[in-house]
């Protein structure tokens, strides 16, 4: 954030001397002043609805006054930039605050990120109207594509993406974006935890021996959670990756530790079918978490259109997994079942299949 209101200020102080008010900003139909002026109201918006963890809009609205200057439409920017920074500084990690796209929530995180991605956007598209260079930093533009845009394919460099993703350019290869939304991650809540989406930013970090974000349990995460978001990682590189079917920490009410990951080993096929796994630290196991985030992630799935059935493969010798899908609703799948999976989905012999169906 910090990083992101710099440079905004820095690239636009040069034009302080132009008309804001009569040149639009890029291809926007706002001009430059109105775009200015949308930038701190939503930097200011998130600050407030984080501080407090609104669950609705709070009714506050900022606006420039009628004789705003450049000069001072720069400061209103840094100041509602600097608030936003020291309010996700100081956010507790479980708080979530209104955002309708597309989960209707986002965390301090989240809202970091649509600060950044806001600054640098619009300080693009006024540094547009003005006729001044802007390209903030890869790390920065990367930044904004991890958190918010996880079901946009990386590019070769992280600002030409973000520009094409948000139908500001052209990416070779790639038809034009007319239509586009940012998305936060999904939370879905169960009794005594929160099945939190993991998101690529935060994939990559646990890949590479991170907690991605999380206080884990025990040192946590188990190393199957580690693969999992290796394979997310992979996805969302080759451009196929779907939140909603990704991995999600399990994050106890109790305490905001996260004891373990489940999520799902892509997204649905053409027969609705949808594959899922887990793990627990070994702190958090025989106390029934997995069978309640199980239960829930199944039942969130079979609710949607486009699932029809929720399946398993557990190995033999796990039986402490076996009875986790059985108490969550799962049955084993029949003999003919299980060799239809194994002939045409190249299924492990050595596996147990186990299926919930809608």
């Amino acid at each position: 954030m910090d990083e992101a209101v710099a440079g905004c200020v820095a690239a636009l102080r040069a034009a302080v001397d132009q008309d804001w008010r009569g040149v639009k900003a890029g291809q926007l139909e706002w001009s430059c002043l109105e775009t200015a002026e949308h930038l701190a109201e939503a930097l200011f918006g998130y600050a407030n609805r984080l501080v407090t963890g609104a669950q609705d809009y709070v009714p506050c609205d900022l606006a420039f006054d009628e004789d705003a200057d450049a000069a001072g439409v720069l400061e209103v920017i840094r100041s509602t930039g600097g608030l936003l920074a020291a309010t996700v500084r100081t956010a507790p990690r479980q708080v979530r605050a209104v955002h309708p796209y597309p989960f209707g929530s986002a965390d301090r995180e989240g809202f970091a990120a649509m600060g950044i991605t806001e600054l640098l956007l619009h300080t693009y598209d006024i540094a547009q109207g003005l006729g001044l260079p802007y390209e903030p930093s890869a790390e920065l533009a990367e930044s904004a594509l991890t958190w918010l845009f996880p079901h946009v394919q990386p590019g070769r460099a992280p600002w030409p993406t973000l520009l094409w993703a948000t139908g500001r350019g052209e990416l070779t290869g790639r038809a034009p974006v007319t239509d586009w939304r940012w998305r936060n991650n999904l939370v879905i809540p169960a009794e005594r935890l929160t099945l939190t989406g993991i998101r690529p930013a935060a994939a990559g970090d646990l890949c590479l021996g991170g907690d991605g974000g999380f206080e884990w349990l025990d040192g946590g995460p188990y190393q199957g959670t580690r693969v999992a978001t290796t394979q997310m990682v992979k996805a969302y590189e080759a451009g196929v990756h779907r939140p909603e079917f990704g991995v999600f920490a399990l994050v106890r009410h109790e305490d905001g530790r996260a004891i373990g990951g489940m999520g799902f080993h892509g997204v649905p096929d053409e027969e609705g079918r949808v594959e899922v796994g887990y793990d627990l630290v070994e702190g958090a196991r025989g106390q029934g978490y997995a069978t309640e985030a199980l239960r829930t992630l199944t039942e969130w799935a079979l609710a949607r259109d486009d699932v029809d059935m929720v399946f398993a493969t557990i190995e033999h010798a796990n039986v402490p997994s076996q009875r986790v899908v059985s108490r969550a609703g799962f049955a084993r799948a029949t003999v003919e079942e299980e060799r239809i999976a194994q002939e045409e989905h190249d299924m492990d012999a050595g596996l147990q299949l186990y299926i919930r169906r809608a």
